[in-house]
């Protein structure tokens, strides 16, 4: 295998990804789509450029365990708390029905058992990257919907952690085999399982209290972690993608789990690429074209089908119709996880390649006509709302969810915004501050006064949790002008916002740009000591008389600069000290 080879190749995957995801994205389509159409038009497919596949199996391997890794990372339990019971009511019920009717489908197009068994396997999950970015992009991942989309799909990716472990399994003759490898594989999930939620409480909030300070150990630490439950997982002789999703989530429970989801998202991405793009390339043009006609009657069954057991679902909760529709039509396509258990079954010889280009046909159809039905879902409602009438109810009624609204945000904790939050709490109620020292927010969370997110504010991930966009005064300590500028932009027109600035032409642009207010530190404490240095001068005696104010004011300390009004608060302060 020549060096050269694997290079050229590994750069032609890499362009040409790149250039297909643009071409995509322009359409509006998940880059997902464009990383397996790399695949084909590299591989047998068209025009059989790359050849050499040791580079892309190991890539793909490595793609396959952070994908896992992070979806692990997404599955933060205390998202779903409020809606637990009815959640995993839809998301059982929904595993069984939806495989239910794979089965059926995939048998009625004339499959054989094992095949039948495999699709059906396949082609129940929903496609959790791509529903999660359109809807983290829609605002509407916090949504009621979303929330119910989200619970279901954590059910969903432990059900796939299952199903990619069986499929891994050396002996499955038997319907005994198969008993026992599910017996082994639960209780070696469950020993990790146990070990990953013991670790988020007692030793990663250690560890990494320690290291978050340091962007670079604090993403090397991360990564070490998921490689060291992949390296239990292949001792257990379990697939690396269940040590990887088990090191997700006991991470994801973490106050740091946001920040670094940023983090390792690009190198993520980066595994995943490579990882659908070797899909393709194991798909020769007779495989892709073998079952196209029964790839598209059964993505067009299993759109309706999905939708209408999931509807069913929701609605039979309790639910409004409202939410029970958004919810639904959310999570009709056949998701790129297919692919996954496809490939893991060819690999194991299950299947033939043939049967893994009907499952790519289906997830390329359905993938990219879901993309836009999320998108444009609030329209498909209004439009087919008076149908939906009927299934109205007086005892049909959604979850009040805990958000914040109309509420301060505070970015970067220091003596000025710890002076300033009593009062902005007793103005606007609800106070989130964001903030990158560990110190700070262990602080913020012994005191329990202020909701604290770890993190920093450029991050499109800290923004959203923080629901910037909802908030009604937004103050800034940070003198970074780019952090500033980005606030101003995403920030709501009627939102009132205090930034600050080092230097006199920052704050101009920061003005023109609708800050309400900017805190000019340096620039006032340079003015303020030119007078004093000229009353020393000039006249001493006013100079003594002027610091005397400033001297009572520091000897008072934090307690006199909490809101003098009320007592307890006052009383708080001293406390802290």
């Amino acid at each position: 295998m020549s060096e050269i080879a694997l290079a050229a190749d590994f750069a032609i995957i890499i362009v040409t990804a790149t250039t297909i995801g643009v071409i995509a994205r322009q359409f509006g389509q998940p880059t997902i789509i464009a990383y397996i159409l790399t695949g084909l038009i590299l591989g047998p497919v068209m025009f059989d450029i790359v050849t050499e596949e040791g580079l892309v199996e190991l890539m793909a391997e490595l793609g396959l365990g952070f994908l896992l890794f992070l979806l692990g990372m997404k599955m933060r339990f205390d998202d779903i708390r409020e809606i637990l019971r009815p959640i995993v009511n839809i998301a059982v019920w929904q595993t069984i029905l939806q495989t239910a009717l794979a089965l059926a489908v995939a048998w009625a197009l004339g499959f054989d058992p094992t095949e039948v068994a495999i699709i059906a396997l396949a082609t129940v999950f929903g496609a959790t990257p791509i529903i999660v970015k359109i809807l983290t992009d829609k605002d509407e991942i916090t949504s009621l919907p979303g929330k119910i989309d989200v619970g279901v799909l954590i059910v969903q990716d432990i059900y796939l952690v299952v199903v990619l472990a069986l499929l891994s399994a050396e002996e499955l003759g038997s319907a005994s085999e198969i008993a026992t490898t599910l017996g082994v594989i639960a209780v070696m999930m469950t020993f990790i399982g146990v070990f990953s939620i013991a670790s988020s409480r007692y030793l990663l909030p250690r560890l990494f209290r320690r290291i978050a300070d340091n962007k670079d150990v604090f993403l090397i630490v991360a990564i070490a972690w998921a490689f060291l439950f992949i390296a239990i997982s292949e001792y257990f002789d379990l697939s690396l993608e269940v040590g990887a999703f088990l090191a997700g989530i006991s991470i994801a429970q973490l106050p740091y789990s946001k920040e670094l989801e940023d983090r390792i998202t690009p190198i993520t991405d980066f595994f995943i690429l490579v990882f659908f793009a070797s899909i393709g390339l194991q798909l020769a043009a007779d495989d892709l074209t073998a079952y196209w006609l029964e790839a598209i009657v059964a993505s067009a069954i299993l759109m309706v089908g999905n939708f209408w057991i999931m509807f069913y679902l929701i609605d039979r909760e309790g639910f409004s119709v409202g939410t029970s529709f958004l919810g639904s039509i959310n999570m009709v396509q056949v998701s790129e996880f297919s692919l996954v258990v496809g490939a893991l079954a060819v690999t194991q010889d299950f299947i033939e390649t043939d049967v893994l280009g009907y499952l790519s046909l289906m997830a390329l159809l359905t993938m990219s006509l879901s993309t836009y039905i999320i998108s444009y879902n609030h329209t498909i409602y209004d439009r087919v709302q008076p149908w939906f009438e009927r299934f109205e109810s007086e005892d049909k009624d959604d979850v009040e969810l805990e958000s914040h609204s109309d509420h301060v945000i505070a970015i970067g904790y220091d003596e000025i915004t710890e002076r300033v939050l009593p009062r902005l709490e007793d103005e606007y109620g609800d106070v989130v501050i964001i903030d990158r020292q560990t110190d700070h927010i262990e602080s913020l969370e012994a005191e329990g006064q202020y909701d604290s997110i770890y993190g920093d504010f450029r991050h499109g991930e800290i923004r959203k949790e923080a629901n910037l966009k909802d908030a009604a005064f937004v103050l800034s300590s940070t003198v970074q002008p780019e952090v500033n500028k980005a606030l101003l932009e995403e920030a709501p027109d009627d939102a009132t916002v205090f930034v600050e600035a080092e230097r006199i032409d920052d704050a101009r642009e920061l003005y023109d740009r609708g800050a309400a207010y900017v805190i000019m530190s340096t620039y006032l404490t340079a003015e303020r000591l030119s007078e004093y240095i000229e009353q020393y001068v000039t006249d001493r005696e006013a100079f003594e008389r002027s610091i005397a104010d400033d001297i009572i004011r520091i000897e008072r300390g934090d307690g006199a600069q909490s809101a003098p009004s009320d007592p307890s608060r006052q009383q708080g302060g001293d406390d802290d000290d």
